[in-house]
């Protein structure tokens, strides 16, 4: 059976922390496929608005050059409007009818899960993958949900961070591959 890990988020901007969690998830899966899925828009952060889409998918192009596990799937950005995993993952389904799915989230996320668009089917259907950042427990998740805790690479960087890094003037070298790193100064983005 094909085993599927499907990443989700803005990726705004995409870092090594990122990276590291999935290729943590490959190897300790193991998957054979992994795609990361910019969002939208996070129907958790309503007032948020993440840069543009173009900007995010170069981005991410940049940091998975090179990755033969690692797809991007550009969905969600062309549906529009807000991101809801169930709509991903019923064209995942449709796609790959026998496929094992696995969602990645940051472990964040583990309490808002119940909150998800049909949370219920979504944990009926997915496993999901968590990897702790340093310093943080394990989160139980509630009922139906299964999660999968792996041991990766933890690391203790956000997109809220870089972002707020680039704004203050202060490196982002070592928190996004190098590539990214030279594009958001470049395109002069999160200033």
């Amino acid at each position: 059976m094909q085993r599927i890990g499907l990443f989700g988020g803005s990726f705004d901007p995409v870092h090594c922390g990122h990276l590291l969690m999935a290729q943590a998830a490959c190897e300790e899966l193991p998957l054979g496929r992994l795609f990361f899925i910019p969002a939208g828009q996070s129907p958790f952060k309503p007032g948020t608005i993440p840069a543009p889409a173009c900007e995010r998918v170069r981005l991410l192009r940049l940091a998975l050059a090179g990755q033969t596990r690692f797809e991007i799937d550009e969905q969600e950005l062309e549906r529009g409007g807000i991101s809801f995993t169930i709509d991903t993952v019923d064209e995942y389904a449709r796609r790959f009818p026998q496929a094992e799915l696995f969602y990645l989230i940051g472990a964040d996320h583990v309490v808002q899960l119940p909150q998800w668009r049909e949370a219920e089917e979504l944990a009926r259907r997915l496993q999901f993958v968590v990897v702790a950042r340093p310093g943080e427990a394990p989160l139980a998740a509630q009922p139906p949900f299964r999660l999968r805790f792996l041991q990766g690479f933890p690391l203790a960087v956000s997109s809220s961070q870089i972002r707020s890094r680039v704004r203050a003037g202060q490196s982002i070298d070592g928190l996004v591959p190098p590539a990214v790193a030279e594009a958001i100064r470049n395109y002069r983005l999160y200033l």
